[in-house]
C-alpha cells in the first residue's frame, strides 16, 4: 500500500495512470536516482519492499557510513576498479567525487576525511546520510511506497511497460530504474531479485559471490581477541608455503576471525585460493621495522626495566590483550623477569611480532558481505546514461552491475554516481518523449 506520509507534498499522485519514472529499490542508488529524476521535473514513484528506506545504508561503516573516498583524481579513483574503470569514466565525468561531496554538504551533511581518504559524516551516523536523501526526494515531490514487493517487469515489444507488484495492479511508467542491489546482507532486502528479472529480460548476469567479507579463523586463541583493533599492520597470504599477496592497514579481531578494511579487500582473492587448498596468514605487527631493529628496541626495554616481569615491561609495545598470546606462542613463562629472559626467548618473541600465523577457516559468506561480486554484464549498459542496451527505457544502477571494488567508500560512490546519472537520464528521456 502507498504510505500517505510519503506523498510529497499534498498532491495525490496515486491516481496517476502512468508515472514518468518508477524506481525499484530504496537503497542509496535508488534514492539518489529518484531524487535526481524528480529534481529534473519528472513525476517519480519509488517502490521499496522494506518498511523503511536505506536498510543496508544504515549499517555501512559500522553504522557510521563511509560515504565515499576523497581521492579527487578520477583516474586514480577509478584505477581501484581495475579492468572495469574503462566503463566508468563517462559516468564519473557527469557526477564524481567532488560533486558527491558538494551534494551532501549542501544537503545538510558536513563530512570529514579519515585514514585511507575515507569520508564519513561529521555526525558519525549513517542516518544523517539517509535523511539527506529523504529530504532530497521530498523536495522533488517523489512518492514512496513502502512494503511494495515487486515480482517482475511487464514487457512490451521493445520497451518495459510496467512492474508487477504483489497484491496490486501493475504500475506503468515511461522509464524504470532498477536499484535492487546484490545479494549481500539479505536481511536488509538484498536478495538478488533483480538479477532473476534481468535474466528473464535476456541480460547476461554473472554468478554473484560474496566479495568483501570478513574471514573465519580456525585458531581458538584468536577468539579471545574479539574487539581488538590493530592499526598499521601487515597481512601476508600464504598457500603451500608461498606468499600470494601482502597488504598493510587496519585489522579487527571478531568473535569468529578477522575483519577490517584490509581483510575485506583481500577476501575475494583468499576465497579463490581456498578452492585449491588451505590458506594461512602471517600477521606482522611492525611492518616498518625489521627483526634486527625490533630486537634492539626490545633489548632497550629489558635493560631499562630489569626488575620487572617481562609481560609488564612490554605493555607499551603491544596491546595488552596480545601479551599472553605472544608469551605462549614464544614459550615464555608468564612469571619471567626481564633480567632472566634468555637470548633465544627474546629472538622467538621478536619472530612472533613479525609473523603471527593465522589459519583461514573460510569466508563468512553473503550474510556478512559488504558487497557481492557478479551482476549484469557491463557491455550491455550505456554508461553515459546507465541505460540498458536491450530495453531503452530501463536503467541499471549500483550493486546490480558486475563491478568489483574495494572497501573504503568505493561502493557507495558507485551508487551515488550511477544513481544520479540514471535519474537524470530517465527524466531526460521522458521530457524528450513527451515534448515537455
Amino acid at each position: 500500500m502507498m504510505t500517505e506520509s510519503m506523498v510529497y507534498p499534498n498532491e495525490r499522485r496515486g491516481a496517476l495512470k502512468q508515472w514518468d519514472v518508477v524506481v525499484v529499490g530504496g537503497g542509496p542508488a535508488g534514492m539518489m536516482a529518484a531524487g535526481r529524476a524528480a529534481e529534473c521535473g519528472a513525476h517519480v514513484l519509488l517502490l521499496e519492499k522494506n518498511p523503511g528506506l536505506g536498510a543496508k545504508l544504515l549499517i555501512t561503516g559500522g553504522g557510521r557510513c563511509n560515504l565515499t573516498n576523497a581521492e579527487l583524481d578520477t583516474r586514480k579513483f577509478l584505477a581501484k576498479f581495475k579492468k572495469n574503470d574503462q566503463f566508468l569514466f563517462s559516468t564519473f565525468a557527469r557526477f564524481g567525487i567532488k560533486e558527491t561531496l558538494a551534494f551532501f554538504n549542501a544537503n545538510g551533511v558536513p563530512t570529514k576525511v579519515e585514514d585511507g581518504l575515507r569520508v564519513f559524516p561529521v555526525s558519525d551516523k549513517a542516518a544523517s546520510v539517509r535523511d539527506a536523501l529523504v529530504r532530497y526526494m521530498k523536495h522533488g515531490k517523489v512518492m514512496v511506497s513502502h512494503g511494495s514487493i515487486v515480482t517482475g517487469f511487464k514487457v512490451g515489444k521493445e520497451m518495459i511497460e510496467g512492474v508487477k507488484v504483489r497484491g496490486r495492479d501493475d504500475i506503468h511508467a515511461r522509464s524504470f530504474v532498477l536499484a535492487t542491489g546484490g545479494k549481500s546482507r539479505p536481511e536488509t532486502g538484498s536478495t538478488g531479485d533483480g538479477f532473476r528479472w534481468l535474466e528473464k529480460l535476456g541480460h547476461t548476469v554473472s554468478d554473484q559471490a560474496a566479495a568483501l567479507v570478513p574471514l573465519a579463523l580456525s585458531d581458538a586463541w584468536a577468539r579471545s581477541l574479539s574487539g581488538v583493533t590493530l592499526s598499521d599492520v601487515k597481512l601476508t597470504t600464504i598457500q603451500n608455503g608461498v606468499p600470494q599477496d601482502a597488504r598493510k592497514g587496519r585489522l579487527l579481531f571478531t568473535h569468529t576471525g578477522v575483519s577490517g578494511p584490509m581483510v575485506l579487500n583481500m577476501s575475494r582473492d583468499i576465497g579463490e585460493l581456498l578452492k585449491y587448498g588451505s590458506v594461512s596468514l602471517l600477521l606482522n605487527l611492525f611492518p616498518s621495522s625489521d627483526q634486527g631493529a625490533l630486537d634492539r628496541r626490545l633489548m632497550q626495554i629489558i635493560d631499562s626495566q630489569k626488575t620487572k616481569l617481562f609481560k609488564n615491561a612490554i605493555g607499551n609495545l603491544v596491546p595488552a590483550a596480545l601479551v599472553p598470546i605472544l608469551l605462549e606462542r614464544s614459550t615464555i613463562a608468564p612469571d619471567t623477569y626481564c633480567h632472566s629472559l634468555t637470548r633465544d626467548e627474546r629472538k622467538r618473541f621478536v619472530r612472533e611480532l613479525t609473523g603471527i600465523e593465522l589459519h583461514v577457516k573460510g569466508l563468512l559468506g553473503a550474510s556478512k558481505a559488504i558487497v557481492t561480486s557478479g551482476g549484469v554484464a557491463l557491455t550491455e549498459i550505456d554508461f553515459k546514461t546507465m541505460r540498458s542496451r536491450k530495453f531503452p527505457n530501463l536503467y541499471l544502477v549500483g550493486d546490480v552491475l558486475d563491478i568489483d571494488r574495494p572497501s573504503g567508500g568505493y561502493s557507495l560512490q558507485l551508487c551515488w554516481t550511477t544513481g544520479y546519472v540514471a535519474g537524470m537520464s530517465a527524466a531526460e528521456q521522458v521530457r524528450i518523449g513527451s515534448g515537455r
